[in-house]
């Protein structure tokens, strides 16, 4: 996972937890999918190193 993905993620989580600490549902929900976004980004770009990785091995 990148900076910028790892960043995007602390950010939902800020989100979240000042939704719940002010019962605000919304902005609850919204972090959390600020963070699973992040997660899954992060996820495609691992795959999409691991990939790089593999070919730059058989090349």
């Amino acid at each position: 996972m990148g900076f910028k993905d790892k960043a995007e993620e602390i950010g939902g989580k800020i989100k979240e937890t000042v939704g719940t600490a002010t019962d605000n549902k919304d902005l609850e929900r919204e972090g959390e999918a600020q963070q699973t976004e992040a997660k899954v980004k992060g996820a495609a770009d691992d795959v999409k190193e691991g990939f790089s990785d593999a070919k730059d091995r058989l090349s």
